[in-house]
C-alpha cells in the first residue's frame, strides 16, 4: 500500500497527517480552522485518498501557521507515499464547476516544486477565513511534495465557491497524477529515469 505517517512539530503547530493514496476518501480531520477542514475533506473525497490529520496550532495568533505547515506536511506525506514514483501516471488535471464558478487545476509530479496559482477571489474572507491563506496551503504543499502545480480559477462570483472548486480540482488532478499506469508498471516516466 502507498501510505505515509508524518509528523512535523515546531514552537508554531504540531501536525500529523496520514495518507492513503489507494484509500476511497475516508477522512478524519481536525486543523482547528473549520474551512480548512472542510478544503481537505473535497480533497480527501474527490481524490479517493484517505487522510487522517490533525493539527494543534497557534490559531490564537491566527490561522497562517496551522493551514501553512498543514500543507507542508501533506506535501511530505505526499512525497513518501509515491516513493520513486516507478508506475506513476505523473500527471493529472481536472476542471470543476460548482454554480457560477469554474476552476482548473493541474499537477506534474516532476519532482520540481513549483506553483503558478491565479484565483481573482472576489472578498478577502470567506467567513473567518483568510482567502490569502489558500496560497499559503497550497506553496507548503508544492515546495515539499516536489510537484509542480497550475491553479487557475477561470470564473467565479462567490469566493467560497471559488475556493471548493479550486480544492476539489486539486484532489481529482491527485487522484489522475498518483494513480499506477498499468501500461508502465515499474517504470518512472521521464526520459531521465529518475524524478
Amino acid at each position: 500500500m502507498r501510505t505515509a505517517d508524518i509528523t512535523r512539530n515546531t514552537n508554531e503547530t504540531r501536525v500529523r497527517v496520514a495518507i492513503n493514496l489507494d484509500g476511497t476518501g475516508r477522512q478524519t480531520i481536525n486543523t482547528g480552522v473549520p474551512f480548512l477542514d472542510h478544503m481537505l475533506d473535497q480533497i480527501a473525497r474527490h481524490g479517493l485518498i484517505d487522510l487522517d490529520i490533525h493539527c494543534d496550532g497557534d490559531t490564537h495568533i491566527d490561522d497562517h501557521h496551522t493551514v501553512e505547515d498543514v500543507g507542508i506536511t501533506l506535501g511530505q506525506a505526499f512525497a513518501a507515499a509515491v516513493g520513486d514514483k516507478a508506475g506513476l501516471r505523473r500527471y493529472g488535471h481536472s476542471y470543476v464547476p460548482l454554480d457560477e464558478a469554474l476552476s482548473r487545476v493541474v499537477i506534474d509530479f516532476s519532482g520540481r516544486p513549483g506553483l503558478y496559482y491565479h484565483i481573482p477571489f472576489t472578498r478577502s474572507h470567506i467567513g473567518r477565513f483568510d482567502v490569502d491563506l489558500a496560497r499559503e496551503f497550497f506553496q507548503g504543499f508544492v515546495n515539499h511534495a516536489l510537484v509542480t502545480v497550475h491553479i487557475d480559477n477561470l470564473r467565479g462570483e462567490n469566493s467560497h465557491h471559488q475556493c471548493e472548486t479550486v480544492f476539489k480540482a486539486f484532489g481529482r488532478a491527485l487522484r489522475m497524477a498518483t494513480e499506477l499506469d498499468p501500461r508502465n508498471a515499474g517504470v518512472v516516466p521521464s526520459t531521465k529515469g529518475v524524478l
